[in-house]
């Protein structure tokens, strides 16, 4: 027999829209943070339960590997903190040399193409400055570190207070099917956002390796902080590949004042997003995430536009929630099959409830 779904109150539906766009955005500061602490909290307790594999049995490891996972995670932003500023101190000195430079190639550009008749246009080109974007960029990662602070924060709370997660589930769910589906939308929500987290944070180390190589070869100014960057960017679907080909490469026709080093960053450093982002990636991913890609397109412009960057590189995490959560439940389940990328909902499987059929 076909199986149909429950219809949903359309009324209901567009009053619940509404109200959870209205508090998303008007919300933004706490619930950014808060969101960000979270995925810091599923990667400290990934990475505890690494070094327990690996440390000797103690009285308490759980505490050991927390502490240390929170050693790892401080100590690693501590030195990106640090380099980032460094390099945008370095980046502002030497800001005149690139204004010059940059100057030097528009006026070839207009002369090229016979462009001094266009005014409008060598005003525009002319009339760009380097150093504001300078102090804009060093005033967004200034903003960004002072942010870090109230994550630790979020983050701390969340630990102290994961040791009576079990107890409240416990109490607020007393029915044993009903607690039962609930854990199973936490266990595969931390299982797919860790997977998720981890495999991406190498395939991104990895990016960010071989792109220093090749800024080094070609001698680009600042190799280890744009290397950083594209490691940073690769967390943000397909947009934040593009972006982290051409920033590089911009930086090299301005640094250079030729399209030789420009084609050769280009190229290379595209040449690995496009391998490790189209070959490597999806090859460690597998079906872990079985995320539709024009969901995750419509996701990242949703939550960017919400929440901005910080959205961004939260789209496919939320995202996945979403598709965990409506995955076990009958009503909403259409909407995890639309999700998916090929309707198969491996979450329904050690479902309690009613199975898709």
């Amino acid at each position: 027999m076909e199986k149909t779904y429950p219809s949903l109150s359309a009324p209901l539906l567009i009053l619940a829209t509404i109200g959870v766009f209205y508090v998303l955005v008007v919300g933004k500061a706490f619930l950014v943070p808060l969101a960000v602490a979270v995925m810091v909290w599923y990667i400290i307790n990934a990475m505890s339960r690494i070094y327990a594999k690996y440390l000797p049995k103690i009285v308490q490891p759980n505490l050991l590997t927390t502490l240390l996972s929170l050693f790892t995670i401080g100590l690693l932003t501590y030195f990106a903190v640090d380099m980032i500023r460094g390099n945008i101190a370095a980046v502002s000195e030497s800001a005149p040399t690139y204004k010059a430079n940059f100057d030097i190639l528009v006026q070839k550009f207009v002369t090229r193409f016979n462009l001094e008749s266009v005014p409008n246009l060598n005003e525009m080109l002319g009339g760009i400055e380097i150093a504001p974007m300078i102090t804009k960029l060093a005033g967004t990662f200034t903003s960004a570190i002072g942010n870090i602070f109230l994550v630790l924060i979020y983050v701390l709370f969340l630990l102290l207070e994961q040791g009576t997660f079990s107890k409240k589930i416990v109490s607020l769910f007393p029915n044993a099917n009903r607690r039962k589906s609930i854990l199973s939308i936490l266990s595969h929500a931390q299982e797919d956002i860790q997977t998720y987290i981890w495999i991406k944070a190498l395939t991104s180390t990895a990016t960010g390796v071989i792109s220093y190589i090749v800024l080094k070869f070609v001698g680009v100014d600042f190799a280890g902080f744009w290397a950083f960057t594209i490691f940073l960017l690769n967390f943000i679907p397909t947009v934040g590949s593009i972006i982290a080909t051409f920033f590089p490469a911009m930086l090299a026709l301005i640094q250079f004042g030729g399209f030789v080093e420009f084609f050769i960053v280009l190229a290379g450093v595209g040449a690995v997003q496009v391998f490790v982002g189209n070959f490597v990636e999806p090859k460690m991913m597998g079906n872990t995430l079985n995320l539709s890609p024009l969901v995750v397109m419509l996701s990242l412009t949703l939550w960017g536009s919400i929440w901005g960057i910080a959205g961004m590189f939260l789209s496919v995490p939320i995202t996945v929630i979403l598709l965990i959560v409506f995955a076990h439940f009958n009503k909403t389940r259409f909407i995890a099959v639309l999700l998916s990328g090929d309707g198969n909902l491996k979450f329904v499987e050690d479902n309690p409830l009613k199975k898709l059929k």
